[in-house]
């Protein structure tokens, strides 16, 4: 586990610092409006309540700083323990995409390592805002059949400002600089973490050789351009080293070693302004490379490498991924709360790498145009409608994909809202360096909700169903021959009001779901979906202590399991249920009581797994299929402990109410 970044998950102060906006350019909407929202979880400004706000998005206990695994605790995404990624009302990992400033992040993780989560790149103390959608997304973004996560970084800082922390296992610096005249600011952060400490304090399982040790840093400017206009840059750069080794299933008297090597940078230009009363434009560009060195091993008791063959695993593989993308969107305001966006987005990626001795090459060349539009039908009525169209070169395809959604007010301020849409994906590199006449897959989703908000309270219900189409099959060729579906209902409620500094939600999670895709005979429940899942999240901030402390709770059913080899499947089941609960206290202080420059500080710590359960994700299986042994997480217990302080700004009425 990357501990050092706990204390992130825990204490928001980096985050409340670059919340607040000296100016922001008002909406030309009308504050009545009809917001529609189906399939989606929005968090910003504009909607503060309504869900999860990018503050307390991450302060759920065990969300490790990444916004990913903290929107677990959100209905429709799955409690996935031995992956990255948002697992999503069935899709897979890859189905769900993240977007800053409207552009894609290729790459948001560090890079994959088998049966370990590794965590996300960016920080999110970055955004001010964040859409999560689980279905019906915008026309204005695409490439995911399942889920959108689409951020909207800040603007200018509100002072100046300072911070550092000091964990074993992390160490963290950053400052922000807010000019004088408040149009402009430039912001540095640096970040190391090595858990050689920590793992030898708390055993994992596999045994690490190299690492787990991450570094990372950032660089952002900001200016603001005339009355309404908004520069923004952001560049993120960061490197991994991971080495793990564990015995062998197939052999007892050999041990498998795993070790990935990662480079990355990520290059953000953003640039936003109204170019009169009626119009607005929203230009963005992104470069990002990414370079991944992974080797398999097999050595003996002593370390030698081992000489092998078939059924086990040995070699080498590094890729570098060239990725960029410019988009331009332009919108015009219309009376009513109306407005009409268009505009357009080219995609570039080109891979280029060894997998032992086999080249491993791809370019592609992905344009996208699209057009949405907001419209009043009655006074408790409104519509976005939209269609998007994407041609992939390395596809030789064109598709178009309609989206349509409807939103309904009742007198109480409720609201229902349906939304339909058709969303294509290109198939993973890997199948497209063997085989390139493939097509797009696809989901068509339909989704109905009703979401009620009032006093500080919001209670949301949805129902959906989603469609599969031309999934990639592996066997017994390469093809787009899969298909598939998922239909499910989710509940969330969310109460701030009824005990005073108490936040809490719980949600809970029904998904039907089978598909046959991949190397599956035929249609199955995949293996990382539950039928059930509910979650809790508890935050209570004792003022006459000065601390705060989070708890979360996860509850799933049991995950199918499949071993299936060319007879079929010869082993299958569903593990034990997943239950885990997290734990984190902070305490609040002052270290220094300089008038010039206050702190924000306290000393954090926490355990994830408080009570020790077993979790089992799926199994791994011998050659033959005849032994198999658990996914577990690589510890019983996480645990963190560490001070962090931040200079320039006393946050603790925000982070009173913040109910942090």
């Amino acid at each position: 586990m990357k501990t050092g970044l706990f204390f992130i998950a825990l204490l928001p102060f980096a985050a409340i610092a670059q919340s607040k906006q000296d100016t922001t350019i008002k909406s030309k909407r009308p504050l009545q409006e009809v917001v529609v929202s189906a399939g989606s979880f929005e968090a910003s400004d504009r909607a503060k309540g309504a869900s999860l706000t990018p503050i307390d998005a991450v302060t759920v206990a065990g969300s490790n700083a990444d916004i990913s695994q903290a929107l677990r605790s959100l209905p429709g995404a799955q409690q996935i323990g031995e992956q990255s990624g948002l697992f999503v009302r069935g899709g897979t990992g890859d189905e769900t995409r993240q977007f800053i400033d409207g552009t894609l992040l290729k790459t948001p993780n560090y890079p994959a390592v088998p049966g370990v989560p590794q965590y996300a790149r960016i920080n999110p103390f970055l955004f001010k805002g964040i859409l999560f959608s689980s279905g019906g997304y915008s026309a204005l973004y695409g490439s995911a059949m399942s889920s959108a996560l689409i951020m909207e970084s800040t603007d200018l800082p509100e002072k100046t400002s300072a911070s550092f922390s000091v964990f074993p296992a992390n160490l963290g610096a950053g400052f922000q600089h807010l000019a004088q005249n408040n149009k402009s600011s430039y912001g540095v952060n640096l970040n190391y973490s090595n858990q050689s400490l920590y793992n030898s304090v708390v055993p994992q399982v596999p045994d690490y050789f190299a690492g787990p040790a991450y570094a990372d840093g950032n660089f952002n400017f900001r200016i603001r351009t005339g009355k309404t206009g908004m520069l923004k840059l952001y560049s993120n750069w960061s490197y991994s080293d991971v080495g793990m080794r564990k015995p062998d299933i197939d052999s007892a008297a050999l041990n498998a070693g795993y070790q990935v090597r990662g480079w990355n940078s990520y290059n953000n230009l953003s640039f936003r302004s109204y170019l009169n009363n009626n119009w607005k434009m929203d230009l963005g560009a992104v470069y990002s490379y990414n370079r991944e060195a992974t080797a398999n091993s097999l050595t003996d008791a002593k370390g030698n490498t081992a000489v092998s063959s078939l059924p086990y695993k040995t070699g080498n593989r590094t890729i570098r991924t060239d990725f960029a993308q410019a988009r331009v969107v332009f919108t015009r305001f219309f009376s009513k709360g109306q407005a009409l966006r268009f505009g357009g987005e080219h995609f570039y990626t080109r891979d280029k790498g060894m997998s032992n001795d086999s080249a491993l090459a791809l370019t592609d060349h992905l344009s996208a145009a699209f057009a949405e539009g907001d419209i009043y039908l009655a006074p408790n009525l409104a519509a976005k409608a939209g269609v998007r169209m994407e041609y992939a070169s390395v596809l030789r395809k064109l598709v178009v994909a309609p989206r349509l959604s409807i939103a309904y007010r009742l007198p109480d301020a409720s609201q229902f809202n349906l939304a339909y849409g058709i969303f294509y994906q290109e198939p993973a590199n890997d199948f497209l360096y063997r085989y390139r006449d493939l097509n797009f897959s696809s989901a068509t989703h339909y989704v109905l909700n009703y979401t009620k908000k009032a006093n500080n309270r919001f209670f949301r219900a949805e129902l959906y169903y989603k469609k599969y189409h031309h999934l990639v099959k592996t066997t017994p060729t390469l093809s787009n021959n899969g298909n598939g579906y998922a239909q499910g209902l989710e509940l969330f409620w969310r109460d701030k009001k009824s005990v005073k500094d108490l936040d809490y939600w719980i949600t809970y999670t029904y998904l039907d779901t089978k598909r046959n895709y991949l190397d599956y005979p035929y249609a199955l429940r995949p293996s990382f979906t539950a039928p059930h899942t509910t979650t809790v999240a508890v935050k209570k901030f004792f003022r006459e202590i000065s601390t705060n402390v989070n708890v979360s709770w996860a509850l799933a059913a049991g995950r199918p399991y499949y071993h299936i080899n060319t007879h079929g499947i010869t082993d299958q089941g569903t593990t034990k249920a997943y239950n885990i609960a997290n734990l984190h206290i902070a305490y609040l202080c002052s270290f220094f009581k300089n008038r010039k420059w206050k702190d924000f500080s306290g000393f954090a710590m926490g355990v994830n797994n408080l009570f020790g359960t077993k979790q089992v994700f799926g199994y791994q299986y011998s050659a033959n299929g005849q032994l198999r042994e658990p996914v577990t997480l690589p510890a019983t217990r996480g645990y963190f402990i560490g001070v962090f302080m931040s200079f320039g700004i006393d946050r603790t009425d925000d982070f009173l109410n913040n109910n942090l």
